[in-house]
């Protein structure tokens, strides 16, 4: 089994921290990763978007795809071209507090992530609690595994701030008020 995530934002937001920590849970529970990044041109305020591929056996799709099931949106400005990837059914995590305009889908999940980090005191967290928002909404991985994942995919001139991503992960996946059972078989987990 096989998923794609879609994750748009614009610089300085911190979507490729949120790719690259979804992409290390997923490895700390033993399943299967891509993960392709994508920069606009400016340093803040361009275009970001990952895509990330997770599955159970060894992956067959590359990290660019046609179509996904999920999708984790911080900002408006590029949400058309992946709400035009999404398969019916997917589910989507929007930042409320930052997305403006018309969604264009019914069954969105809205999050007021930026305010939800800001509140916490970590304003640049929004991405970390969308992304908790997200594992909840779905089952890709578990809170633990992202936790840990928040103090490896750090530079060391950045390990201040795990604990306050992990704290932002855990805020996201409380939002959740029905959290999703895990999508991987207890045998894919216990490789």
């Amino acid at each position: 089994m096989e998923h794609a995530v879609l994750l748009t934002g614009i610089g300085g937001q911190g979507v490729q921290l949120a790719a690259r920590t979804l992409a290390v849970a997923a490895v700390k529970s033993d399943l299967e990763v891509m993960v392709f990044g994508d920069y606009g041109g400016m340093m803040r305020g361009g275009n970001t978007d990952a895509t990330i591929v997770i599955g159970d056996d060894p992956l067959r799709s590359p990290p660019t795809v046609a179509w996904a099931s999920m999708a984790l949106v911080m900002h408006h400005e590029y949400w058309p071209g992946v709400r035009d990837r999404l398969i019916p059914g997917s589910i989507v995590v929007i930042d409320r507090s930052v997305f403006k305009g018309e969604i264009g889908l019914s069954d969105v999940i809205e999050v007021e992530a930026t305010a939800v980090a800001t509140e916490m005191g970590n304003s640049r967290g929004g991405s970390m609690v969308a992304l908790g928002a997200l594992a909840a909404a779905t089952g890709l991985v578990d809170l633990e595994r992202l936790s840990e994942a928040a103090f490896e995919v750090l530079p060391p001139y950045r390990a201040e701030h795990a604990q306050a991503n992990a704290d932002a992960l855990a805020a996201g996946f409380s939002l959740i008020e029905r959290p999703a059972a895990s999508l991987w078989s207890s045998s894919a987990l216990a490789r």
